[in-house]
């Protein structure tokens, strides 16, 4: 399912307090795909690796680790995918009192002939005094539009395949004002240009409903921008950002979007709640239960029709379906999953998870949670890293409809 080629950079001093109160309560694992790819080239383990089964050894003060994975996948945005997925993850201050931070970077084209490519950072300064987030994109790509709300049928009329470049700069640095809690403003800017009709089965793209929304709101067919400021709330006590074992995170944000701004097309306010938390089944943490609650909503002026809230807008939620197949002024979702650790070493684990979606649309009377769009799946993972606790994603999701995707990535889903 996917080719592993990690790489690790690792500090070689004694772990610090911290780790060693947390490794007493959590499991540990012993055995990474970076230690099987050290016994491939060297034929032996890494020496900073345990036997499988055995008590870890010491946990090495960690500065940076980097994994890298090719990747192939299969969704109904995409179709068939091939690509390069990279995760390095870091610490900036004393591991004692600052969060790790971690910079994602992927890389791939799909058999539908797109080009689809993003860096995502979450960088906490020493000692958590500054967060800095930020979700970059760009890519050459297509998508399939619909009609707004949950109840939308995948083929019939209005259903239209449009084409564009896509780019998306989403930045923020927040200050940490209290324990656990961080205030951030930031800037926003997402242009979708060169907009045509696709693969679409409709005789005209006019008839489409994407064509109908920007007629009704007065937004062009060929060309869509939204760009201006941010303003956020952020309260944080998960252990790692990359892989939670436990904590709570909550994080409140108010964009404004301005006509005229860097080639803004409306004024618009857009205020996203995100907030996830993770609890034990077992002791040991090898067994446990993650969720997931997130709204995005418009809150006040008109949205272009492709910055709408939307299913995988935020580039992880809503495994079952294509981006943007559902898509509102305002949308909720809720997710559970099941992680478990198969292998004693920790190399190897499972997932289960359930979702589901509400979007409304307020042009037809359609309200919040008058329909859902439910999925299910599962998934497999491999450890790349075990101290920074980076798994390769491998995830399969049935929706409604039909509608079904093979999910591949570097990091959790949330």
């Amino acid at each position: 399912m996917s080719l592993l080629a990690p790489a690790r950079l690792l500090a070689q001093e004694s772990a610090p307090a911290a780790d060693r109160v947390i490794a007493e309560r959590f499991f540990q694992p012993t055995l990474d795909a970076g230690d099987l790819w050290h016994v491939l080239r060297h034929g032996r383990a890494d020496p900073l690796a345990g036997d499988a089964g055995a008590a870890p050894p010491p946990t090495p003060s960690r500065d940076h680790f980097f994994v890298v994975a090719p990747t192939i996948a299969s969704k109904p945005s995409t179709g068939l995918s091939a690509g390069l997925n990279s995760n390095l993850a870091f610490f900036r201050g004393n591991e004692n009192t600052t969060h790790i931070s971690s910079v994602s970077a992927g890389l791939r084209v799909s058999q539908k002939k797109q080009v689809l490519s993003g860096i995502r950072f979450s960088m906490f300064t020493a000692d958590d005094r500054w967060f800095i987030s930020g979700d970059n994109r760009l890519s050459w790509t297509s998508q399939n539009t619909y009609g707004l709300g949950t109840d939308t049928l995948a083929i019939g009329a209005g259903v239209e395949n449009v084409k564009f470049n896509a780019f998306k700069l989403y930045e923020t640095a927040y200050r940490h004002v209290g324990p656990h809690l961080f205030a951030g403003l930031g800037v926003n800017f997402s242009t979708h240009s060169n907009i045509r009709p696709g693969d679409g089965v409709l005789s005209t793209f006019e008839q489409s409903d994407y064509a109908a929304y920007n007629d009704r709101h007065g937004f062009s067919d060929s060309r869509q921008t939204s760009s201006g400021t941010t303003a956020g709330l952020l309260f944080d006590t998960r252990d790692n950002g990359i892989n939670a074992q436990r904590g709570w995170l909550a994080n409140a944000v108010v964009r404004t979007f301005f006509d005229g701004f860097l080639g803004g097309d409306s004024t618009w306010q857009q205020m996203t709640l995100d907030v996830r938390t993770y609890r034990k089944l077992t002791a040991d943490g090898r067994q446990k239960l993650a969720f997931w609650f997130m709204s995005d909503n418009v809150i006040s002026g008109t949205a272009p029709y492709l910055d709408l809230p939307a299913t995988g807008s935020d580039g992880r939620s809503a495994r079952g379906y294509s981006d943007g197949r559902y898509r509102g002024e305002h949308l909720a979702y809720g997710e559970m999953e099941y992680r478990g650790t198969v292998t004693r070493n920790g190399l190897l684990g499972v997932v289960v998870f359930v979702n589901t979606t509400t979007v409304d649309n307020e042009d037809a009377g359609k309200k919040l949670f008058d329909d859902f769009a439910p999925a299910a799946g599962f998934g497999l993972r491999v450890l790349l890293n075990k101290h920074s606790r980076t798994n390769l994603t491998a995830d399969y999701g049935w929706g409604k409809e039909g509608s079904r995707g093979l999910y591949l990535g570097i990091q959790e889903a949330f």
